[in-house]
């Protein structure tokens, strides 16, 4: 099975016989470890930020500014990278893009003033940008029906999070927190080194400079944006991935504020959340190639919502008037019950981040760059606004609970507009639902798939729809 991918007037194939197993195992390996390396610095506020918030005296909202400022570059430049991806090839950007969070990072360590912060933040966020570069660079390694498991498995680096709780709390401790900013800046230069001379070129991008074909323009790369389903997509990422670096972050204050943690056993707890909610994409990732990422999806939100339900739950004193006098209890939530929740919750999570992004390649395997970066910043934004409306929250209604009030309310309008979505098809009558896109306006994609198949008959189609 091949991929085709369109540049300007040109057709580029790229046929199983172009890249061998080992490159593409290389490919995905290295990229993995540097997204993990570039997620463990995009994540650096939820410890340093912390003891910051101690030192300048900060209130909640500004706590929650400080954290998700680097969730906004790298929610902003994921649209912009994912097309610079397409046009000049991943490695180079994804280089490119290490090399200027590692400068930044380091320079966060001589910051005073939280203004200052907040400046060299923007520059930390640039290493939150290389999602959609991997997710490009990636997807041209592999065949249509092995992209939802490798992507899957790139998607793990998430698990940087989960390094920056168990490592840099007791960095921090025993030498500050500027030395956790300059030592996670070194780790991320060496990482660009490494991955910069053990890479190299996707097949797509070193086919095109062979011959001598011109990247498309930034209009051509845009044009999917105009649909609807694209940003049906980017919503279901605001909360599988948005909600997701949201938590990484807000749990240690969280777990801090609620439970009374010192930092360095609330950084271990939330790495509990942090882990499942990276290293099980992979599964995600294969569950989708083997069932549909509409059936995921299914599953990934239903457990969401009555997992934020219970999570949601205040803290909550009743009396009940009854025959013999007043009947007290207490309903709350201690912090076994709330672990293993919040792992349910990561778990499912991290199924519907590899069931977003199966539809991407498959939907548009020409535009992978600039609709995954799309659908990747407004998931990013997930991460940036959804800390400081927790803070925000926290201070106008003084509920410690009212973050997952708000996730669950979140999660609760994507199953909706989802389920509607189909449902919407099923009232039209429209013939064989399981071949169809999923919502009336891809119409003309469906069209265009059945033209291929009629002009293969002995063959499949590559660009087949997911359910």
């Amino acid at each position: 099975m091949g991929s085709t991918i369109r540049w300007g007037s040109e057709l580029l194939t790229m046929s199983d016989t172009t890249a061998t197993r080992s490159q593409q195992h290389r490919a995905l390996s290295l990229s993995t470890i540097a997204f993990t390396t570039c997620f463990a610095v995009w994540t650096i506020f939820s410890i340093i930020g912390v003891q910051i918030r101690e030192d300048l005296g900060l209130t909640e909202t500004q706590f929650g500014l400080l954290v998700g400022t680097p969730i906004l570059t790298g929610s902003l430049s994921r649209l912009i990278l994912g097309i610079w991806a397409d046009q000049y090839g991943g490695r180079f950007v994804f280089t490119l893009v290490m090399v200027l969070a590692a400068i930044a990072t380091f320079v966060l360590s001589y910051a005073q003033t939280y203004p200052m912060m907040l400046l060299a933040a923007l520059g930390v966020g640039l290493a939150g940008g290389s999602f959609s570069i991997g997710v490009a660079y990636i997807s041209r390694w592999y065949p249509t029906s092995e992209q939802g498991t490798a992507l899957g498995i790139f998607g793990v680096g998430n698990v940087g999070a989960a390094v920056t709780k168990f490592v840099a709390p007791f960095v921090m401790v025993a030498f500050g927190w500027t030395v956790v900013a300059q030592a996670w800046a070194v780790g991320l230069l060496l990482m660009a080194l490494i991955f910069w001379f053990s890479t190299r070129e996707d097949p797509v991008t070193a086919e095109r400079r062979r011959s001598g074909a011109r990247p498309e323009s930034l209009a051509a790369q845009l044009a999917p944006l105009r649909r609807l389903q694209v940003w049906r997509f980017a919503l279901y990422y605001f909360f599988v991935f948005g909600a997701f670096v949201a938590l990484a972050l807000w749990l240690p204050r969280y777990l801090v504020g609620v439970y009374g943690m010192d930092i360095k056993t609330a950084g271990m707890m939330a790495a509990f959340y942090s882990v499942p909610a990276s290293l099980f994409r992979a599964y995600g990732g294969y569950l989708s190639d083997r069932f549909g990422a509409r059936t995921v999806m299914y599953w990934t939100f239903g457990v969401s919502v009555g997992a934020c339900f219970l999570l949601a739950y205040p803290p909550t004193d009743y009396v009940i008037h009854g025959i013999e006098g007043p009947i007290e209890f207490s309903l709350t939530m201690g912090i076994v019950p709330f672990t293993v929740i919040v792992f349910v919750l990561g778990f499912m999570m991290s199924l519907g981040k590899a069931a977003v992004f199966k539809h991407i390649p498959v939907y548009y395997p020409d535009r992978v760059g600039s609709v995954g970066g799309v659908v990747g910043m407004i998931g990013g934004l997930g991460g940036f606004i959804l800390p400081i409306v927790f803070g925000m929250l926290n201070d106008f209604t003084g509920i410690w609970t009212s973050c997952f009030m708000l996730l669950f309310v979140l999660v609760g309008m994507a199953l909706t507009w989802m389920h509607f979505a189909i449902r919407r098809m099923e009232r039209h009558g429209v013939p064989g639902l399981d071949e169809m896109p999923e919502l009336p306006e891809m119409l003309e994609l469906h069209q265009q798939a059945a033209a291929r198949r009629a002009a293969q008959p002995h063959g499949t189609d590559p660009h087949r729809e997911p359910r």
